[in-house]
């Protein structure tokens, strides 16, 4: 049986997000804790009847979990869980999916204005106070989205915000989904996983906003960063892993396209020795996308829904994974 609400402890297991603040000004009256560091959630574990986690997460803290009923993860990617050791113990759980949609594909539009207008070279010039004259020369001008082709790869929650922004500055949309047939969620024409390096050369712009699974690990690879236009530009607001990076990589160290502006690496923090944190032509952002001040009561709201059904007894949460 779930614990009823005045018998309930939630442990909220974080380094940085500020769930117990913001969950403590809703006034639930439910008991509750938080927890920093990996080593003080092992042992206090324990105690809770309900944890909110993500990256702190380990499969080893199962057996410290004598209690516990219900894991509402903190982000919606659900590798760290171990769905079989967790279903073998009853313990329910819940993704965040789609509670940062808004906030990654309004990162996705800024990086390409960014980029669009030329405002980190103009960033590095205030701080050289280096007034730059005009330019001559049509290939190294700013450029308007009007017109433009943005082919987004990935048409989920984050892929059909991003459309909405995009179709607002005038911008044509070709989408790419697992399943077209589930339909275009914005975009003016939908296609497969498949097509991906047939349609590249149409984009001025290819958007990565994808999950990682399998079919995705390495999809922009070498031969869709061929076919890209040399005037077009490369995001990836998805996961690093979904674009092949050496191929990246190799691609912005022979300008072969115009520019890459990217959110997420293979590997984070992304290592001191990489050649995409000086390239010219690439603007890295550390994995902000989904960061914002809204961020904890979006995961909250979940949180509630979720054990407002689980105090009913529904056999389904939002987001459900078990």
């Amino acid at each position: 049986m779930f614990p009823a609400k005045d018998k309930l402890t939630i442990c909220f297991a974080h380094v940085a997000y500020r769930m117990k603040d913001r969950f403590d000004l809703r006034k639930t009256g439910i008991n509750n804790f938080e927890v920093r560091t990996y080593d003080d959630l092992v042992k206090r574990i324990g105690e809770a009847d309900v944890v909110l986690a993500s990256g702190m997460w380990k499969n080893d803290l199962i057996a410290h979990a004598g209690k516990l009923k219900f894991i509402q993860s903190i982000s919606s990617g659900m590798d760290q869980y171990s769905k079989e050791q967790l279903g073998a113990k009853g313990v329910r759980l819940a993704s965040a999916a789609g509670v940062n949609a808004r906030a990654v594909a309004e990162h996705a539009i800024a990086l390409i204005l960014a980029v669009a207008r030329r405002l980190p070279e103009a960033r590095d010039n205030q701080h050289k106070k280096v007034w730059r004259n005009m330019l001559g020369d049509l290939s190294q001008r700013e450029f308007e989205l009007a017109g433009k082709t943005l082919l987004i790869v990935g048409m989920g929650r984050i892929g059909s915000h991003l459309a909405m922004l995009a179709k607002a500055f005038g911008m044509k949309v070709i989408g790419i989904r697992r399943d077209p047939s589930q339909g275009e969620n914005g975009a003016d024409a939908i296609y497969g996983m498949g097509d991906l390096v047939e349609l590249v050369p149409q984009a001025d712009v290819v958007a990565l906003t994808c999950a990682l699974t399998p079919e995705t690990t390495g999809l922009m690879s070498a031969a869709a960063f061929a076919a890209m236009k040399p005037a077009s530009m490369f995001v990836n607001v998805a996961r690093g892993k979904v674009a092949d990076e050496a191929a990246l990589t190799d691609t912005m160290k022979n300008d072969r396209i115009w520019a890459a502006a990217i959110d997420v690496t293979a590997e984070e923090p992304l290592p001191a020795s990489s050649p995409l944190w000086t390239l010219p032509n690439v603007f890295v952002t550390p994995h902000t996308a989904g960061e914002t001040r809204a961020y904890e009561d979006n995961v909250l709201d979940i949180l509630m829904e979720n054990l407002e059904r689980l105090w009913r007894g529904d056999k389904t949460l939002r987001n459900q994974v078990l």
